[in-house]
Formats: C-alpha cells, sequence, structure tokens
C-alpha cells in the first residue's frame, strides 16, 4: 500500500516535525555517520522555523488588537485603552531561507543508509502515512488529442491517483478496431504513426494500469481526423 508524503503540509505541523526529529536524531548519528554540522544544522533550522512562527503569530493576534483599537478610537466604543504591546519570544540563531530543502535532503540521504529501516523512520517522523486506495474500479482516465507537427499527440494525467498506478495503456483504431499502441508511464504520449494520404478519422481510448495490469475502466473513445 502507498504511502503518503512524509513531510507536513502545514507551518504547525512541519515545525512540530522538525522538532521531533531534533530530539530523536541524537540516538543515531554514528548509525548514519552524520556530521556534527549536519545535526547542527537541522537543530538550528528547527528552533528559528519555531522562532519565526511564535513571532507570527504573536504580531498577527497584535495587529488584529490594533485594528479593533483604531476602529473604536476612530468610530467609538471600548474602553479607549490600547493593547499591550507584546513580549517576542527569546531570539535564536537565525538560518538561511531553505529549511525544507535542505531537512528533505538529510531525510534522503539517512533514507539511502544500509541502517536505515521503517521504525527507525517512524521515531524520528519521517515515515509517510499508509494511503488506502480509493476503488480501483471507479478510475478512469480522460485524455484527448491534438495534431503537432503531423503526429497526433494524445494528452493524459494521473487524475490525482498516481500514488496507486504504474502506467497507462493506450489504443488504437486507425480503421479497422482497435489494436494496442503503448504502454506509457510519463504523461502525454506522441503516436509516431505516418499519416495517411487521404483524410481519415482515427481513434483512441486508454486505460489505467497498477503493478498487477489493467484498472478501472476504458476512457470515453476521443477521435481526430488525419492527413498527411
Amino acid at each position: 500500500m502507498p504511502k503518503s508524503d512524509y513531510l507536513k503540509p502545514g507551518d504547525a505541523d512541519f515545525s512540530a516535525q522538525m522538532t521531533l526529529f531534533k530530539n530523536n536524531i541524537g540516538d543515531y548519528v554514528a548509525t548514519f555517520g552524520l556530521a556534527p554540522a549536519q545535526v547542527t544544522g537541522q537543530a538550528n533550522d528547527a528552533a528559528y522555523l519555531a522562532y519565526v512562527l511564535a513571532m507570527q503569530d504573536i504580531f498577527s493576534k497584535a495587529g488584529q488588537q490594533w485594528t479593533a483599537f483604531k476602529n473604536a478610537i476612530r468610530d467609538g466604543g471600548g474602553a479607549g485603552t490600547p493593547p499591550v504591546p507584546p513580549t517576542p519570544p527569546a531570539a535564536v540563531t537565525p538560518v538561511a531561507p531553505g529549511i525544507e530543502r535542505r531537512f528533505r535532503e538529510l531525510v534522503r540521504m539517512i533514507k539511502a543508509h544500509p541502517a536505515y529501516t521503517t521504525a527507525i523512520g517512524e521515531i524520528l517522523g519521517i515515515e509517510g502515512v499508509q494511503t488506502a486506495p480509493p476503488p480501483l474500479a471507479d478510475f478512469q482516465p480522460e485524455i484527448s488529442l491534438e495534431l503537432r507537427g503531423g503526429q497526433v499527440f494524445i494528452r493524459w494525467g494521473w487524475g490525482g491517483k498516481g500514488v496507486f498506478l504504474k502506467a497507462i495503456e493506450i489504443e488504437v483504431d486507425r480503421g479497422s478496431g482497435f489494436q494496442f499502441l503503448t504502454i506509457d508511464t510519463t504523461p502525454n504520449y506522441t503516436d509516431t504513426a505516418t499519416l495517411p494520404a487521404t483524410a481519415a478519422v482515427w481513434k483512441y481510448r486508454a486505460i489505467y494500469r497498477d503493478g498487477e495490469g489493467r484498472v478501472g475502466q476504458w476512457s470515453a473513445v476521443v477521435s481526430i481526423t488525419v492527413a498527411a
């Protein structure tokens, strides 16, 4: 069963993930042969991200309070007492932009190490959550066609289900019934067949494939008029 991206998308969740990693990586420094600078760098990144988020929250709330005070001063109402200026958290070592990129690079190195295990990854907070696929019978690709440089360009995509799929199978009917054209693993495909001398209608259809074979339903049949 595929897993979601291990990196937490929300700012607060990502900050918590960085802190969890910082707190637990010490037990595995020797295991993965990490340099002191790598450990210190990640710790500084975690601390500075938490600091920036705390500052953002404090001054966002302060801004709301001052906006309410400004409205009261202008329009009336309220006690007319200005908000108390916020107290910022203690400053920490600043870091350069790119915290997420640096974290991904460090995690990539750790996961490539022979000593890495899923159990260690869960302790460090760098394992994604197993994602249950939606009903495979409902999977149905959408394709469209256009002529590009004398060839038929077939546009297709994963429809947001790429994590559950491996490829797409495309068939073509050039007038004698549908025949196998290709199994493609990267969205969009160019049919390199030579166009006919006289106008003809070519039809295409496609179906997704997972690691075992076809899944879901054939796409709607789409057609295009071609001629050399």
